[in-house]
């Protein structure tokens, strides 16, 4: 991941549609917004997309079948408490992506790789700092870039 892919990552705004209607935003960072918080509890949580695989635009009908597809196999998790719909928007683009509450990071770099993912948003629970988990050393970043 370059320095520039890193950066759009982390200015990323990661909405998650609340069951009540409207969203709650997720910042690399910061502690979950308090109504994800309050789904969440002691739980670990992640964000995460199947679309675009290595940062790469496919046509909608391929990012919506691949997020068809990430859905499937998080309901297949045994630790799953939530799954809600989210967006990841940034400078000029979007993508779907999933909230989930419950699998720890193991389980979802296994799904990040599967899906061909660059990183995903996640915490060990609600109180923690948003941190981006890096796919290609498996590092997980709190904040600003580096440089």
């Amino acid at each position: 991941m370059d320095e520039r892919l890193l950066a759009a990552y982390l200015a990323t705004d990661y909405r998650v549609r609340l069951a009540r209607g409207g969203w709650a935003s997720i910042r690399i960072g910061r502690p979950l917004p308090a109504a994800l918080a309050a789904l969440t509890g002691a739980r670990p949580w992640g964000f995460i997309t199947a679309w675009n695989p290595a940062s790469s635009p496919l046509p909608r009908q391929q990012n919506r079948q691949a997020q068809r597809a990430l859905l499937a196999a998080l309901r297949e998790l045994p630790d799953i408490a939530a799954i809600l719909a989210g967006i990841g928007t940034g400078a000029g683009w979007r993508e779907a992506s999933l909230f989930v509450s419950g699998p720890g990071a193991a389980a979802l770099d296994a799904l990040a790789h599967r899906f061909g993912q660059h990183a995903y948003v996640h915490a060990p629970d609600a109180r923690a700092p948003a941190r981006l988990r890096r796919m290609d050393n498996l590092i997980d970043v709190f904040g600003q870039s580096p440089g």
